[in-house]
């Protein structure tokens, strides 16, 4: 049995302390019942908390050292849908030194609450 997705999205915003991304719903992301897969919205929200973290200043790159490796990872799933966007909101509830914990929350048509993501992240070596 072959599986296959196709998974992308959009920075829209990037600010201090702020990240917004958009995901289109694409049939490559949706699970059998039609509506989009958890994974998928994971992904989506890890990915943009991982963005926040980097900062402006830098794009990731494979092996690149420093990189904002997720080492926990809280979701709570509320919601979902079929078709349009998703829209996710990065947010810092703590920048640290050593660990740095984002709040990431995923909404979808007419601002309905998807997801709400807490991710904790340290510098890899």
């Amino acid at each position: 049995m072959k599986i296959e997705g196709n998974i992308e999205f959009h920075v829209v915003e990037q600010v201090p302390g702020r990240v917004v991304s958009e995901m289109p719903i694409q049939p490559g992301v949706k699970n059998p019942y039609g509506v989009v897969n958890a994974g998928a919205i994971l992904w989506f929200a890890d990915v943009t908390a991982t963005i926040l973290v980097l900062g402006s200043s830098s794009l990731p790159t494979e092996g690149m050292a420093g990189f904002p490796l997720a080492i926990t990872l809280n979701a709570n799933f509320v919601s979902n849908q079929k078709e349009g966007t998703f829209r996710a909101v990065a947010s810092f509830v703590k920048k640290g030194k050593r660990v740095n914990v984002v709040r990431t929350i995923v909404y979808g048509k007419s601002d309905r609450l998807i997801a709400d993501v807490t991710t904790n992240h340290v510098a890899a070596k």
